[in-house]
């Protein structure tokens, strides 16, 4: 004889159709209320039980024996409830994790399994958990199965044992998948076949993925019928049908933008777009620029899905958007040795210039720089990833090598990189005016020089690593170059060079060893030519740590840092994670030289330890260093605060 048996499990999420005498139901079972107990009485569970107060129905009474078989060895004493432990006995080998991860997500017994129970309360849990455990084992294809729950007293607590007898495992003797006729490859996705077990997961999982292989193929209206699956309990195989009704293979016809007071046009998010109209159908396309459009931070929902045309070969894409807030404010604060407190704030208007012009107004005020400056940012300029940026800026900076009073304007290209897509190779180009009042010899009230500075700054770089905020495994490449112009007196003309790289090695766990290499160079006109802002220095968080904020290298006859044409430093960290937490011993070493190329020799080591917070945003870093070969007038020790690992 044949009947059909309905495959739904609560996390297995597949649909058959089903004709049996007694269907079954694998949802959550909700736990009965339990009937008023007095508290002074012991409890008896072979005694009948008491009737139900108020709307007059007596409970059935439960025959002795089967009491005895579900609560054998557990006594009056029970009443005010016991700690229990639930076992499963012979859970087939082939799915013992899938079904005993299920069970234990929708078990009534792992539920309460935190509190006491009395007996009442444990039985019904188990008899629901019977029926749970014989409906997950229908779903992993055995329709014979018998689950027997059995309870007794062990010690002080109360031992639950299911007892599993799944019988034999059903198996497809035919499979019949209709309407691919003109796609007739794709039947080998569908990748379920006869001699298979009736396993819901591979059927759903086989619709699952002929839907996506339809979609990414061309097909964008595609539909594919619930499995429609009958079970002959006599031969113990089961017959199951697909229908797809594929819709025709269609081409991106044109982006319709809907929505009010829409951040963009249909121009713009063909632009964002990776497809051009008469491009084959991709369901990927689609989803990419769905997190693209979501990327730009001016949308609070986005819909992205294909709608029929008047042609049968096009399908046009809906864009419907709502728009999100485009005014922010913003602030943070840091610290550091030799650089002190730093406060910044800003406003920003993400749209301001259509499309995609960020406004920024921003302002530093701290022990070393004040700084008020504007920016705009216009992100997918001409093209996707590529963003125009354009700064003006007017600063007061004072250090301990040097005090400027600044005057900036800047504009340059880039191939941006962010979190959601971390590109391997991201580049930019652009232009720096400068007009520069400056003074190098601070603490002895040396003389003023004014510097009109030109540079045309360019930067190429590569990202292996796999994380582009907190990276755990790869390295990073990059390199600057910027020819610079100089008039001070006279023309000066010279090019700033760096390469900067970086490592990260897992050594199991949450240990990860991590490097920095840094060398820079300045070549073409004498030290005392370069205004002392563009020259090199060393020392600080972001540098060699242990020494204050550009406090390594030559100095003048006064002991102040005087900068220089090249640098060499070098970095060392072991990464330790515990949870939110983490701890990193460190090791710095470098310096500056005068000439043009550096020496690496006369090093000056650093070494500390850092605390790490990994919040939402980015790793947290509090970094505590001290020089190891230190010098009369250098700090014992350094603190630097900050966002982001050092490196």
């Amino acid at each position: 004889m044949k009947s059909g048996l309905l495959c739904r499990v609560a996390p297995v999420a597949l649909t058959v159709a089903l004709a049996v005498a007694t269907p079954v139901h694998a949802q959550g079972l909700p736990e009965p209320a339990e009937p008023t107990q007095a508290t002074d009485a012991p409890l008896d569970p072979e005694s009948p039980m008491a009737e139900m107060p108020d709307i007059g129905v007596e409970w059935p009474d439960l025959p002795a024996e089967e009491a005895g078989e579900q609560a054998s060895g557990i006594d009056s004493a029970d009443e005010q409830g016991r700690r229990y432990t639930v076992t499963l006995a012979g859970v087939p080998a082939t799915s013992e994790n899938q079904i005993a991860q299920r069970f234990d997500a929708l078990s009534a017994l792992k539920t309460g399994d935190s509190k006491p129970a009395n007996v009442a309360q444990i039985d019904r849990r188990a008899r629901d958990d019977a029926a749970l455990l014989a409906e997950l084992l229908r779903a992993d294809g055995y329709y014979d199965a018998r689950v027997d729950p059995e309870i007794e007293a062990v010690d002080d607590r109360i031992a639950v044992t299911l007892t599993i007898e799944p019988g034999p495992l059903y198996t497809f003797g035919d499979i019949r998948v209709s309407g691919l006729d003109e796609t007739g490859s794709l039947r080998e996705t569908f990748n379920v076949n006869v001699q298979d077990s009736v396993d819901a997961d591979d059927v759903t999982l086989a619709e699952t993925t002929l839907k996506a292989k339809l979609a990414n193929d061309g097909y964008p209206f595609a539909k594919v019928t619930a499995p429609d699956v009958v079970v002959d309990h006599d031969t113990r195989t089961a017959s199951m049908e697909v229908h797809i009704e594929t819709g025709g293979k269609r081409n991106f016809g044109q982006i319709l933008a809907r929505g009010d007071k829409l951040p963009f046009d249909a121009k713009h998010i063909g632009r964002i777009a990776r497809f051009n109209s008469g491009d084959p159908y991709n369901q990927a396309d689609i989803d990419d620029l769905k997190r693209a459009l979501i990327a730009t931070g001016l949308l609070s929902s986005v819909d992205v899905s294909p709608v029929e045309t008047g042609d049968p070969q096009t399908a046009d894409i809906s864009v419907t958007m709502t728009p999100a807030p485009v005014r922010t404010i913003a602030a943070e604060a840091g610290y550091g040795t030799g650089e002190g407190f730093r406060v910044s704030g800003s406003w920003t208007h993400r749209n301001l210039l259509k499309p995609e012009g960020a406004v920024t107004l921003r302002g530093v005020i701290g022990t070393r720089e004040q700084t008020l400056g504007a920016s705009l940012r216009q992100s997918n300029w001409r093209r996707r990833d590529w963003v125009l940026n354009a700064r003006v800026a007017a600063s007061n900076i004072v250090q301990t090598a040097y005090a400027a009073r600044t005057f900036e304007v800047a504009a340059n290209l880039e191939r941006q990189t962010n979190i959601i897509w971390q590109k391997d190779w991201t580049w930019s180009v652009g232009a720096e005016l400068l007009a520069s009042d400056e003074r190098d010899i601070v603490a002895r009230g040396g003389a003023r020089q004014t510097y009109f500075i030109a540079a045309l700054p360019a930067t190429l770089a590569y990202d292996g690593s796999d994380d582009l905020l907190d990276p755990t495994r790869g390295f990073r490449l990059s390199g600057r170059i910027s020819p610079e112009g100089s008039l001070q007196g006279g023309f000066n003309g010279y090019v700033r060079t760096q390469i900067d790289s970086s490592a990260y090695l897992p050594l199991g766990g949450k240990f990860v060893l991590a490097g920095r290499a840094r060398l820079g160079s300045i070549s073409g006109t004498a030290l005392n030519n370069i205004a002392p802002s563009r020259r090199f220095y060393a020392g600080g968080g972001g540098s060699i740590r242990g020494f204050s904020y550009q406090n390594i290298g030559p100095r003048d006859a006064f002991g102040d840092p005087i900068g220089g044409r090249s640098l060499a430093e070098f970095s060392l960290e072991a990464r330790l994670r515990f949870g939110v937490f983490g701890v990193v011993p460190f090791v710095d070493a470098g310096n500056i030289y005068t000439e043009s190329l550096p020496r690496l020799d006369k090093m000056r080591f650093g070494a500390g330890l850092g605390g790490r917070y990994y919040s939402s945003f980015g790793p947290i870093r509090i970094d505590i260093g001290t020089p190891i070969n230190r010098r009369t007038g250098e700090a014992r020790v350094t603190v630097f605060v900050s966002l982001g690992q050092a490196f």
